[in-house]
């Protein structure tokens, strides 16, 4: 019987994307080991209670970004985690991490990479409104030491209103992320044939 599949997903904030891939993994057999978050109380803490998911709060508070990293490292090699995926995830993680996991950690980010790279959040969709875009997205990567320039997996875009705001924009932006990063997940999957 072919090994398990497991992913652990990493999230900083509400966690919007977590539910879209948790379905998709229920619905594949693909199993998640938990959500982890470096801040406490948080919604994707709350969607990892509302999905009978292992959440985990690990607290950075006096670790250097390695050591913090390093905790989180071991948490996921005990959990056998195959694939890593940053959902919101604010922290910049350390070269240790990225080699321990090299080739197996995914990013979303909120807009067209390479532009705007670096950005988070609410900051891109301000920068793509400031700048009169006509269109944004979100990409969905591999992660390497460089910020925002490992391998672009997927990528789609959506077009701006003029009236749009930074809410509006980042609300369709995120319905591009629920849609096709579950897809990415199945796809990274397949690739490794489990």
């Amino acid at each position: 019987m072919p090994k398990k599949f497991t992913i652990a997903i990493l999230a900083s904030g509400g966690g919007t994307d977590a539910p879209p891939i948790i379905e998709m993994c229920r619905k594949e057999g693909i199993d998640i080991a938990c959500i982890l978050s470096n801040k406490d109380n948080n919604g994707a803490l709350e969607k990892a209670k509302q999905y009978q998911v292992e959440g985990i709060f690990l607290d950075p508070v006096g670790k250097t970004r390695e050591e913090y990293d390093r905790e989180t490292v071991k948490i996921l090699k005990d959990k056998n985690v195959d694939l890593v995926c940053l959902v919101g995830y604010k922290r910049i993680i350390s070269s240790y991490f990225v080699k321990e996991y090299e080739g197996r950690i995914l990013n979303v980010h909120p807009s067209l990479l390479p532009k705007y790279g670096g950005g988070m959040d609410r900051n891109v969709h301000q920068l793509v409104l400031d700048n009169g875009e006509k269109e944004t997205g979100m990409t969905i990567h591999l992660v390497t030491e460089e910020v925002d320039g490992g391998e672009v997996l997927c990528q789609k875009s959506c077009l701006i209103d003029p009236n749009e705001t930074v809410e509006s924009l980042r609300n369709k932006v995120q319905d591009l992320e629920k849609k096709w990063y579950p897809e990415v997940v199945k796809e990274f999957r397949e690739r490794r044939g489990s």
